[in-house]
């Protein structure tokens, strides 16, 4: 049994998500136009506080070091000018989208005449919490502007100078343009006890969206009341089958490791069929071993870890589903695609499994049988991700199977209502 939350964050939280309901309805209203207007205004808005954010990330870095904050962690939370300006990119990016409100999914009309049609609308007031991300606190509320809802953000506490900057130069914006400066709320009071009460925020808030760790994502779909898409780990893996293009192989395996490895779209694990073995982890883990990345092999292919002068260890049954958001990588030999989608069954988080091979059948029954939001073939794990499919940004990457799967953006940001137009007909 959960601690009761404390009653004043209960009517601190409540009272700012009542603001952003009340913001909400006019976002509701505004054509793409004044959105699209808006989120380039707020691009511009994050451009000109560019120094003060900047120094806000450097106490939070500072603090995080000082508290012995992961490497992993201190990677999602560093910003520089370049990841500044990406983030303010993404606005206008989700600005050039089209506006999903509005848009007719289906329709007909009856047989008495009626015209019915399925809308989608704003979902209302959408619920953020999130760890050491502060590009999450601005793909998510561009996101949640250009599909007409207000946003709550309750970001971790290793970035809350970052937050506090970013936020306050998103709502000086928004006022300076006129709009509700609830739009985009950020909480900043009640610890742990604020998350919970944005949880259990139903009838005030419509939507909870986790990001962070296991623990995190877990606690959020334990405990909330509201409704919840749940964004999952990313225990991803690479299969070389027997018929992969070696060259091909070794370039996706690197980057899906290495091109950011704090990331839930980072590989954790290679798979390698045992017929191409000796060829390819020769190669593959010298590249490996140069990039930094400490191996966790099965006994079979410690004599490759050894020759490749890699730093490795021997395998225990945990690392094989350890999602290590670090230079860390499981290592195992299969012989078939079928032990292989087995082992992505038995360890892998639904996310994002991809399969380098020239065999068109094989790739075939890999994307047919394998249970993951995200199937690669002979492709990075990597571009599993908002931005790369070309949503602009996104709010998360859902491992579900209900209303959204995969990378989220607008469209998994509405619901839908049903407007049925007559002429006196009566039932």
């Amino acid at each position: 049994m959960s601690e009761p939350i404390d009653p004043t964050v209960v009517d601190y939280v409540n009272g700012l998500a009542d603001r952003a309901r009340v913001a909400s309805r006019r976002l509701a209203l505004l054509s793409r136009a004044q959105k699209d207007a808006a989120l380039l205004r707020l691009a511009d808005a994050l451009d000109a506080a560019t120094p003060q954010i900047l120094a806000a990330n450097a106490d939070d870095l500072e603090r995080g070091r000082a508290a012995g904050l992961s490497e992993g962690l201190q990677d999602r939370l560093r910003l520089d000018a370049d990841r500044v300006a990406a983030v303010a990119q993404a606005l206008r990016d989700v600005a050039a989208l089209p506006d999903p409100v509005g848009e007719v999914v289906r329709g007909s009309t009856l047989a008495n005449g009626l015209q019915i049609r399925q809308v989608r609308v704003p979902m209302g007031v959408v619920g953020m919490i999130y760890e050491a991300r502060p590009n999450v606190t601005v793909d998510a509320a561009g996101l949640a502007l250009k599909s007409g809802n207000a946003v709550l953000l309750r970001g971790g506490s290793a970035a809350a100078g970052s937050n506090h900057a970013l936020v306050e130069a998103l709502r000086g914006s928004l006022a300076a343009q006129g709009l509700p400066v609830d739009a985009i709320t950020l909480i900043e009071e009640g610890g742990h006890d604020a998350g919970r009460a944005l949880m259990t925020a139903r009838g005030r808030v419509d939507l909870v969206i986790p990001r962070g760790g296991a623990a995190l994502i877990q606690t959020v779909v334990r405990e909330s009341t509201v409704p919840v898409i749940e964004t999952g780990v990313g225990v991803c893996h690479v299969y070389v089958d027997r018929a992969a293009d070696l060259a091909k192989a070794e370039a996706i395996t690197v980057n899906s490791k290495t091109h950011r490895p704090s990331v839930c779209n980072a590989a954790e694990s290679l798979l390698v069929h045992r017929d191409v073995a000796a060829d390819f982890l020769p190669k593959v883990l010298t590249d490996l071993a140069g990039a930094g990345v400490r191996l966790h092999v099965a006994p079979e292919v410690r004599p490759y870890a050894e020759a490749a002068g890699a730093a490795y260890e021997l395998a225990g049954e945990q690392d094989f589903g350890t999602e290590w958001l670090a230079l860390e990588m499981s290592v195992a030999l299969v012989g078939s695609v079928d032990e292989a989608m087995e082992r992505i069954r038995r360890y892998g988080s639904g996310h994002t499994e991809a399969i380098v091979t020239e065999d068109r059948a094989a790739a075939r029954r890999f994307t047919a049988e394998v249970d993951a939001a995200a199937v690669m073939v002979n492709a990075s794990t990597r571009f599993t991700d908002g931005g790369e499919f070309g949503f602009g940004a996104e709010i998360g990457i859902s491992t579900q199977k209900l209303h959204a799967r995969g990378p989220m953006a607008l469209p998994e940001l509405t619901t839908t209502k049903w407007i049925v137009e007559g002429d006196g007909q009566v039932r």
